[in-house]
This record gives C-alpha cells, structure tokens and sequence, in this order.
C-alpha cells in the first residue's frame, strides 16, 4: 500500500486490536479500531474507510451478521474477514457475502499487510473500471455523417502534437467533446482536463479563476485558490466561449501563451506551467478582431489549427446514431426500461430543425422516453415533445394534456427556485456574506455561487446594505 489508508479494525480482543493497528500505524496508515459490530455498522455509515477487517465470532452480532449488514448499506469498501476457529464453510460463505479474502488467526505482519494491499489494489482497478465507463459513455462521440468523418480525421491528425486547436460552432455541437477527444488522443492523456466557460465567469473573477490567488490578496481570501491553469498543469485547458473574454483578461492570457508563467494574484514571483490551451467560441472571431473586441495577437495565437463542427441540421444523417445513442444512454443512467425508437420516430426527429443543436436533441430524447406510454416510441411522441408541441393544444398523456404537464412542470421549477433562493440566503447569512466560506459550504466554485445569485435574483450588496 504506497498511498496512506485507512483502515477500520473489528475485534472484541483488545490485543489483537492493538496489534493490528500497530502494524498498519507502522507502515504509514491509519487505523481505527472497534470492539463490536454495532459500532462498527455506525462507522461505517459515518466514515469512509479504504479497507475494513472484521473478525467473525464476536458476542451479540457476529462478523457474518455484520458483513450481510454492510451489503445491506451498499459499502464500497473491501472486506476482509479473520478468525482464530475457520471453517471452509465459514470462508464460503464470507466470500459470497463479498468480503475480498478470509484469514486464519495468528497473522502475521507481512501476511496482513499483503493482503490488505492486494485487496486496496483490486478495488482501485475496479474504480478506475467503472470511472472509464462512465468518461466513455459521457464523453462518446457519435456520427453517422461524411462530414463528421472529416471532422474526425482532423482531430485525430492534429491530438498528437502541442498545436492549439480552436473549435469553433454553434452552441449545443459538442465543442466541449471534441477537446476532451483532442486531451484523450494526445500524450497528455495521463493528466487532467480543465474546462473554463468564459462566458460564465464574471469578468471580476476571471484572473482569479484563471490564475488562483494567494491567502489575503483580497477581501474574502481566506486560504489560497488554485487556479485552472495550475490545475491543468501536465494536462489541457479548454476555454471554451473564448470570444466572451474580457479584453483586459485577454492580454494577461496572451502573456502566459507566450511566456509559459502565470502569477496567482497576490502574488509576488510567477512559475512556470505545462499546458496545452484549446478554445471554443461559436463567434466570429475575425469580425471581433475587426471591431476591436477581441486582440489580434491572440487571435493568431489561439487560432493555429481551426476545428469547425456543422450545425446538426448540415448532418441529418447523424440524427438517427444519436438519438439511439442517447436513448441507450438514458436508459443506462436512470435505470428505465429497453425503448426502440419506431421508423416514423426517427423520420419526425430527422424533419426538425435543431436549432439547439445536438444538446437539444438530447433533451428531446429524454422528454420523448418520458412521454413513451410502450416499449416502441412512435412518430406521435416525438410530436409532443418537439419544442412548441404544448402550447398546439398536443392529445393527452396519461389522461392530462402536455399544457397541463408543461404548467406543473412551471411550478415545481418556480419551487425549486425558492427553495435554492431561500437556501442560498440562510448559508449567506451563517457565513456572515464571506463568499468563499458560502460556496465551500455548499460545495460550489466561487464563480458558480456569483453565477447562481445572479440567476436567483439575489443582490449581494444590497444584502449586506440591510443587514
């Protein structure tokens, strides 16, 4: 085990607990340990622990009890199950319980510790499994199209090299897709993508985002922030809605392209970073050049390789590999039941325009699987959820018109609002306005809590004018 973990220990021998904590506080971890299976249970529900050991016969609830308990819960922790009078069918059946390995007491040292490591190794290969399942299916691009097909061999020309790609097109094409294809195909693929919407950040904030700050370089810098390029260092930066960017924050990005430094703010000496910059903007970049909103020395240095992807309306032949592809997709994530999309379904979905492009068909997707009363989605369906179907006066479902649907649908959000509104100002409130504290303790970046305040409604400082 080269990573420190920490380890849960269950035994109603006091010395047992002592010595096998002992050894696993020897080789750098950390070990907690517990005489009974009822407080082990509330451990585990409380905590979360690495690796946890449980001997079997113990008095009141045994360790078999206590290993069913765990799979009761859903524990993701490995187990592994020890005892001083095993059986094979002891061993057994611990192991269809899910517990990784069986010990027969005394253990020594090196047997524990090898057991332990090899029982954190497998459950790390399995994470990593499941993570790159869900980055792949998150993250899988789909076309059916020869133009895609271009697309897609200029990408896999240009991932390889260092070269700064700038994707461009509407927004809802997937631009944000193709750069973290770009991050997969390159040598880079071992670090991490960062992503920035310039568009959302606002411009008071975007050095800080960008570059971090050190702790009192400002009101409400209460520790020190790292910034995107500091969190892309080794991997690939994607800012995407560049054309968004302040022009002040515009020049400062141009000397870090150039330079190959940042300098948190607050700081007093920059350092150096390894990072590839992709951008996106669905704006002409030319023309804001010629307006003079956007700088022509970093056009030419973001604009070295342009990627440009089609509106799906230029590529209808990737409709239908979508739209299954979500629908697949969907059924995955919410555990919902095999739908097949009917001929006359992907014909009406091939006949709409798509002005949101491939998000847009995503949502339509999942509005159509909602409505779907059978196995088989039918052209009538995807009617009804195509923009604009509500307020047609669409045939019922389930006994309630699609405006009746759409004005429930209005109410539960104005609902949800006031409930983040009213969440919102209370931790504001506990946290005496101290923005930093406010989205750390509701587990938001600081630029996201600026964002949704603003979408709320809520003025920050007429708030603190007032209280």
């Amino acid at each position: 085990m080269s990573a420190k973990a920490h380890i849960l220990i269950i035994d109603d021998d006091a010395n047992t607990l002592a010595s096998l904590a002992r050894a696993f506080r020897l080789a750098g971890h950390e070990a907690t340990v517990c005489d009974n299976a009822t407080r082990a249970l509330e451990l585990a529900k409380a905590e979360r622990f690495d690796l946890i050991l449980s001997d079997v016969v113990m008095p009141g609830r045994d360790g078999i009890a206590l290993l069913e308990d765990f799979k009761a819960i859903g524990l993701a922790s490995p187990v592994v199950m020890m005892s001083g009078q095993a059986s094979i069918e002891m061993a057994v059946k611990a192991t269809r319980l899910g517990a990784s390995d069986f010990l027969e007491k005394p253990i020594s040292s090196e047997k524990l510790l090898l057991t332990a490591e090899n029982a954190l190794r497998v459950r790390h290969l399995e994470e990593e499994n499941r993570d790159l399942k869900r980055r792949l299916g998150r993250h899988h691009i789909v076309w059916a199209s020869a133009t895609m097909k271009e697309v897609m061999a200029q990408v896999e020309h240009v991932a390889a090299s260092e070269t700064r790609v700038c994707i461009r097109g509407e927004t809802g094409t997937g631009k944000e897709l193709i750069a973290r294809t770009l991050h997969e195909k390159s040598s880079r693929r071992s670090g991490a993508f960062i992503s920035l919407n310039c568009a959302a950040v606002p411009s008071e904030l975007m050095e800080t985002e960008l570059f971090g700050h050190e702790k009192g370089s400002f009101t409400g810098a209460a520790s020190r922030h790292t910034g995107k390029f500091e969190q892309a260092h080794r991997g690939t930066l994607f800012l995407d809605e560049i054309g968004d960017m302040p022009m002040t924050m515009q020049a400062k990005l141009l000397r870090v392209l150039e330079e190959g430094e940042i300098e948190r703010v607050g700081g007093d000496k920059p350092f150096a970073v390894d990072v590839r910059v992709v951008v996106a903007t669905h704006r002409n970049l030319e023309e804001q050049v010629r307006q003079g909103t956007f700088r022509e020395d970093l056009y030419h240095r973001v604009f070295v390789f342009p990627i440009g992807l089609p509106p799906l309306r230029e590529r209808r032949e990737d409709i239908r590999v979508l739209a299954e592809h979500f629908v697949r997709q969907l059924e995955e994530q919410n555990n919902w039941k095999l739908r097949k999309l009917s001929p006359e379904a992907i014909a009406e979905l091939e006949r709409y325009s798509w002005p949101g492009n491939v998000r847009e068909l995503r949502n339509v997707v999942e509005r159509v699987l909602l409505l779907a009363p059978g196995d088989v989605v039918e052209a009538e369906t995807v009617r009804r959820a195509l923009p604009g179907a509500a307020g047609a006066g669409a045939s019922a479902v389930g006994g309630q018109g699609l405006s009746a649907v759409a004005l429930e649908v209005g109410m539960l959000s104005q609902r949800v609002e006031a409930f983040e509104r009213e969440t919102l100002l209370a931790e504001l409130k506990r946290q005496h306005h101290h923005m930093t504290n406010t989205a750390k303790a509701l587990g938001l970046e600081r630029s996201h809590l600026y964002k949704k305040c603003q979408q709320l409604g809520i003025d920050l400082r007429a708030i603190r004018q007032t209280e």
